[in-house]
C-alpha cells in the first residue's frame, strides 16, 4: 500500500469530504485512522497499519518526554472514520478547526499515509524555499 498523488476536493459545511478513489484503493477496509499532522494538516492511516505503527510507540517509556509528546500528539487528535458507500467521509469537528474554514481541500499522498490540507496552505507549503 502506497498513498500518492495530490487531489483537489471540497469540505462541505458540515464537515463531509470525498476521499478519492486511489486513495481508497489503497485502505484495507471503509474505516480508516484520521489523526492531526505534524505539519498544518490532518494525517489519515489505513486502520491495520495505524494500530501496527502506535504500537511501537507504546513500548516506549512514559519518563522519554519526546516520546510522550508524540503520543499526546497523535492520539488526542485522533479518530476513526468511515467511508460511505459514495466515497464519503465526516470529519469530526475538532479536527475541521485545523484546516481553516475555507471549503477548498488538498489530499496528497504522502507514501505510507495520506494529507488532507487547506488548498492555500498547501500552495504556501509547495512554494516555500527549500
Amino acid at each position: 500500500m502506497v498513498f500518492y498523488g495530490e487531489y483537489q476536493v471540497s469540505l462541505t459545511e458540515g464537515g463531509r469530504i470525498a476521499i478519492p478513489k486511489k486513495i481508497r484503493d489503497n485502505l484495507k477496509g471503509d474505516v480508516f485512522i484520521l489523526t492531526k499532522g505534524f505539519d498544518e494538516c490532518l494525517a489519515g492511516y489505513d486502520k491495520s497499519d495505524w494500530e501496527k505503527r502506535t504500537s511501537t510507540l507504546m513500548d516506549v517509556s512514559l519518563l522519554e518526554k519526546e516520546q510522550i509528546d508524540k503520543r499526546r500528539m497523535l492520539f488526542s487528535g485522533a479518530h476513526e472514520v468511515v467511508i460511505d458507500e459514495q466515497g464519503r467521509c465526516v470529519i469530526p469537528k475538532s479536527l475541521t478547526s485545523l484546516l481553516n474554514s475555507d471549503s477548498k481541500m488538498t489530499i496528497v499522498g504522502v507514501g505510507d499515509h495520506f494529507e488532507i490540507w487547506n488548498s492555500e496552505k498547501w500552495l504556501m507549503y509547495v512554494n516555500k524555499p527549500l
